[in-house]
């Protein structure tokens, strides 16, 4: 009988996916990738998610200081092979190595875009006064 799928990552899912992670955000800090676009470049790897099978590893990564930040991660994509050579002594308990796929991860730039829009005037108008609870009266209203 199959399972029922579930868009939610399993357990197993995550707890690689971090290992992974790790085991990236090594490799990329020792240097070991001879590019001068990713060797003259900070790159920060924020989430790494795992097909359900555990071959595919796509990580997130954010160019930190990089005008080109699409020519960073074109550079990965093509060192991903390499980079999973470099990894794989960290990642020695998996049964397969999985390929590495990077993207851009975009969600700093989506958290900065909302909370423009927080602060804008035309939110700020529809707020109001009685939306915003006074830190004296939240911590009075919990000690009792």
């Amino acid at each position: 009988m199959p399972r029922p799928t579930t868009s939610s990552p399993s357990q197993r899912m995550l707890r690689v996916a971090e290992q992974v992670r790790h085991a990236l955000s090594e490799t990329l800090q020792r240097g070991e990738i001879i590019d001068p676009l990713i060797e003259n470049t900070v790159i920060s790897v924020s989430e790494v998610r795992m097909s359900t099978d555990l071959r595919v590893a796509t990580a997130f990564v954010s160019p930190l200081g990089a005008k080109d930040t699409d020519a960073v991660v074109e550079a990965l994509n093509k060192h991903a092979k390499f980079i999973r050579g470099r990894v794989s002594g960290a990642l020695r308990q998996m049964k397969f190595m999985p390929e590495f796929r990077f993207k851009l991860d975009t969600s700093f730039d989506n958290f900065a875009r909302i909370n423009d829009l927080l602060k804008s005037p035309e939110v700020a108008r529809d707020l109001g006064p009685d939306d915003h609870i006074d830190d004296k009266a939240k911590h009075d209203e919990d000690s009792e």
